[in-house]
């Protein structure tokens, strides 16, 4: 011990008598925390809205409940400051489910219920908010409807729009009237392209905000009867559109030009040799635009992974066991690292690492058990 003193001593001597230098701090990057609001089917008052974070470097998943008692809010959207929270009660009334408006703070993530409207429709399950973030539209599954709110300068929503549609197609169970199943804006924020379910078809509207009524139809788009269109995606240059096909679990790929589709390509799913139920769910598009992500329900539970050959065109590249059972919906993380897989049925939510170079993903022994989580909505855009 003596020894160590001396030479303590005799460094701290040189030290002091020696010319002084500025030294270069390199500052520590900060290891990425990833945040999402979890939609759910709620069965109790005791389940609702989670929030989930995760932070690999920590190898720490957090979840808690920050709005219980709320009927199956199954759709959950944020404000890009994060400071506004839209969901829904997925039920059906008089005048529809409800949609909900909540102000969040980012400290503690605690919501607070500001507003509360009914949809207009029975059994809304689609949120999405105009590129200005001053118009919300819902799709009312049951009602077969679309409804247009507009955002007050106090974060309320004023009611000003709903669009009925008509028809239906082969399937007598699933579509023997329309069924809206998502409103999605285009990259100009100037269209909106409806996917309904019931009558095979994506309809586009025109978006004008300075009008009463901003919304008027421009064109119906079929699809093969009996697909179900349920969602879709626009490539990351806008020019084409993707669109899950729940009932076949197909992906269809159209050009996209002034608001016009036109067929590209159609895809499978699923394996060779595959028999069973399906559900094809969610569809995303990876953060740098190389790959697209899609989900399958039914006996495949899978998700597919799909990216573009040498000739632009897209393949599948992977097909790859969801983690659990009934995986309605998924969300990759801002950076591309990861994606997070929920599952309805095992209520569960399972994290995937994602392989930058070619988009395939490997599954990790993170899991959240959450009960019934049916949307992800990433925070920190």
């Amino acid at each position: 011990m003596k020894f160590f003193s001396i030479l303590g001593a005799a460094a701290l001597l040189a030290a002091c008598n020696a010319p002084k230098q500025e030294a270069q701090v390199n500052p520590i990057p900060e290891a990425p925390s990833y945040d999402f609001l979890v939609g759910t089917y709620t069965d109790s008052l005791n389940h609702g809205i989670n929030f989930l974070s995760f932070s690999p470097a920590e190898n720490l998943m957090t979840v808690e409940t920050i709005a219980a008692g709320i009927a199956n809010p199954s759709f959950v959207v944020a404000t890009r400051d994060g400071k506004t929270v839209y969901s829904l009660e997925e039920e059906a009334g008089k005048n529809g489910g409800k949609v909900l408006t909540f102000s969040r703070n980012p400290s503690d993530n605690s919501l607070t219920l500001t507003d509360q409207d009914d949809s207009m429709g029975d059994h809304p399950c689609h949120i999405s908010i105009s590129p200005d973030e001053d118009f919300l539209l819902l799709g009312n599954y049951s009602g077969g409807s679309l409804s247009v709110f507009k955002v007050s300068s106090e974060q309320k929503l004023d009611f000003v729009q709903l669009i009925q549609h008509t028809g239906k197609s082969v399937n007598p169970e699933r579509q023997e009237k329309p069924h809206v199943h998502s409103t999605t804006f285009d990259p100009e924020g100037k269209r909106v392209l409806v996917a309904d379910l019931g009558t095979d078809k994506v309809y586009v509207y025109d978006f004008d905000a300075s009008k009463a009524e901003p919304l008027a139809l421009s064109g119906e788009f079929p699809m093969t009867p009996g697909d179900g269109p349920r969602h879709l995606a626009f490539s990351a240059d806008g020019k084409e559109v993707l669109v899950v096909e729940e009932m076949t679990a197909m992906l269809d790929v159209f050009s996209y030009e002034n608001g016009k589709l036109a067929p590209k390509q159609r895809l499978s799913l699923l394996d060779e040799g595959f028999s069973g139920g399906v559900g094809a769910a969610e569809i995303r598009l990876s953060p740098d635009g190389k790959n697209v992500y899609v989900s399958n329900r039914g006996d495949a539970n899978t998700i597919s992974v799909f990216a573009k050959n040498a000739a632009g065109e897209y393949e599948r590249i992977q097909n790859i066991p969801s983690g659990g059972l009934m995986p309605r919906n998924f969300n990759l993380t801002a950076d591309g690292k990861y994606l997070l897989s929920a599952h309805q049925a095992s209520h569960d939510i399972v994290i995937f690492e994602r392989d930058p170079a070619t988009g395939k993903l490997a599954q990790t022994p993170w899991k959240a058990d959450i009960h019934k989580p049916v949307y992800l909505h990433r925070l920190g855009n």
